[in-house]
C-alpha cells in the first residue's frame, strides 16, 4: 500500500530471518503457533488507513444503535440464550476485504463482524516480534486511538479483570490445548494472570461456580468467554455447569453477543462499506446474478459451510433457509507484491467496549487462494496472518 516500504521490506527479507523470527514466535510463549504467519506485515497508506476509520465508524454507529439492538432479538437460537446479557459486547472486531475500484483506489468493504474476542494477547507479542527482527519505520503502529503497547495492555487488563483478582478471572474454552488459538490463551495468562480452564472441568453449586488450582477449589467472579457455545453441541462436548441458569458470574463478553453481532448482522447494515446482503428465507425470489453471490452459514465459525459458487439448484436444496444469508460476493484486490503472485489481504479492526467503542488494534490475513482459508492456501507463501501497520 505504501510502494517504497514495499520494495525496502522485500529486498531487504530473507528466509533465514523469517525462520529466526518464527523460532522465538514459537518459543516465547507456552505454545507454539498453530496457524500459518505471513512473511510480512502490511503497511496502510495515510488515505486507505483514513478509509478503514471512516467505515468502522459507519459501522460502529449503526452497531451502537437502538434499532440495531431491537433487529438483533432474533439472532440467539433459543437453547442457547443466556441470561444477564450486558448492554454491549466487552469486544467485538470488525472484517474488511480490502478492494479496488474501477479507478484503480483501494477501498474497504465489509465481510463479517464478531461479537467475541479475537487473539488480542497474542497480537501484543506478535508486532513487538516483527519490529524486533523486520524493518519497520519508528514511526509505524499497529495501535489505535492514540494507544502504545502500554496503553493497550492495561485496557486489555481493566476490561478483563475490572476489579477481581486474576485468581477469580479466568478464560474459558473447550479444550484449550487443542484450539489453534491457544498461543493467545498462553499470551493472555502473561499479560493478566489469569488461568485458562475447560469449560468440563468447571464446578457448579446454585448460582456459583468454581474451579481447581493446585487441588483448591477457587471461585469464578469473571468468564474471559472463548467458548463458542454451538461448538458445544456439534461436538458433544460433557460439562458439568449450566451456562443457561441465572449464575452470579460476570461474562466478557457476554455468550449472546456471539450471535448478536455475527454473519446475522450483516443484512441489518447498510452503507458504503456493506455489501448487499439478505437472508434467505425473506427472498421472494433470488437475485438474477447469483453468480456475483455468497452463501454463508449463520451459526458456522471460520468459513465451515460457506458455499462461493452459487446457482439455484443449490439454494432450493437448503432445508433451513432462515440459517443462511446471501451476501454480495466481494472481490479483493491483488494487493501485497510478493516474490511470486500478488496477496489479497482481509484486515480485522479489533474494538475494545467499555464506556464506549474504542478502537485499540487489528490483525490482518493474506491469501492467494479463492478464499482466506488454509484449504485454500496449501504450499503458498507470503499468505497467513499478521498486522497492519499505519503512520502515527
Amino acid at each position: 500500500m505504501i510502494p517504497d516500504l514495499r520494495e525496502n521490506y522485500n529486498r531487504e527479507f530473507s528466509a533465514e530471518t523469517y525462520n529466526k523470527f518464527m523460532g522465538e514466535l514459537n518459543s516465547i510463549l507456552r505454545y507454539p503457533v498453530d496457524f500459518r504467519v505471513s512473511e510480512t506485515p502490511l503497511f496502510l497508506s495515510e488515505e486507505m488507513n483514513d478509509k478503514l476509520l471512516l467505515a468502522c465508524n459507519d459501522i460502529v454507529l449503526q452497531l451502537s444503535s437502538p434499532e440495531f439492538k431491537r433487529a438483533s432479538e432474533g439472532a440467539i437460537p433459543g437453547n442457547f440464550k443466556v441470561p444477564g446479557e450486558s448492554d454491549h459486547p466487552e469486544f467485538f472486531q470488525i472484517d474488511f476485504a480490502i478492494c479496488k475500484n474501477e479507478d484503480g483506489g483501494y477501498f474497504p468493504k465489509l465481510i463479517e463482524l464478531q461479537g467475541f474476542p479475537t487473539i488480542y494477547a497474542y497480537q501484543y507479542f506478535f508486532t513487538r516480534l516483527l519490529k524486533k527482527y523486520f524493518q519497520i519505520p519508528d514511526n509505524f503502529t499497529t495501535y489505535y486511538s492514540n494507544f502504545d503497547e502500554d496503553g493497550y495492555i492495561k485496557i486489555f487488563k481493566e476490561v478483563i479483570l475490572a476489579d477481581s483478582s486474576p485468581e477469580n478471572v479466568i478464560l474459558l474454552e473447550i479444550t484449550p490445548g487443542k484450539q489453534k488459538t491457544r498461543i493467545d490463551f498462553a499470551a493472555t495468562e502473561e499479560l493478566t494472570g489469569i488461568s485458562t480452564v475447560c469449560i468440563s472441568d468447571i464446578i457448579q453449586r446454585r448460582d456459583k461456580l468454581f474451579y481447581k488450582k493446585n487441588g483448591k477449589e477457587i471461585p469464578v467472579e469473571r468468564i474471559y468467554n472463548r467458548v463458542i457455545f454451538d461448538d458445544l453441541k456439534r461436538n458433544n462436548i460433557n460439562y458439568k455447569f449450566d451456562f443457561k441458569s441465572d449464575l452470579n458470574v460476570k461474562w466478557v463478553a457476554h455468550p449472546n453477543w456471539f450471535f448478536k453481532i455475527s454473519k446475522y448482522s450483516l443484512p441489518l447494515l447498510k452503507g458504503e462499506f456493506v455489501p448487499s446482503c439478505f437472508f434467505l428465507d425473506e427472498l421472494n425470489k433470488y437475485p438474477a446474478d447469483l453468480e456475483n453471490y455468497v452463501l454463508k452459514p449463520l451459526f458456522s465459525f471460520a468459513g465451515k459451510g460457506v458455499e462461493i459458487d452459487l446457482n439455484k439448484k443449490i439454494l432450493d436444496e437448503i432445508e433451513n433457509p432462515g440459517n443462511y444469508i446471501l451476501q454480495q460476493k466481494i472481490n479483493y484486490a491483488p494487493l501485497v507484491k510478493t516474490p511470486d503472485e500478488y496477496s489479497k489481504v482481509e484486515i480485522r479492526m479489533m474494538f475494545i467496549w467499555i464506556d464506549k467503542p474504542i478502537l485499540v488494534n487489528n490483525l490482518i490475513r493474506m491469501s492467494k487462494g479463492k478464499m482466506m482459508g488454509v484449504d485454500y492456501n496449501k504450499n503458498k507463501t507470503w499468505v497467513g496472518s499478521s498486522s497492519a501497520f499505519h503512520a502515527k
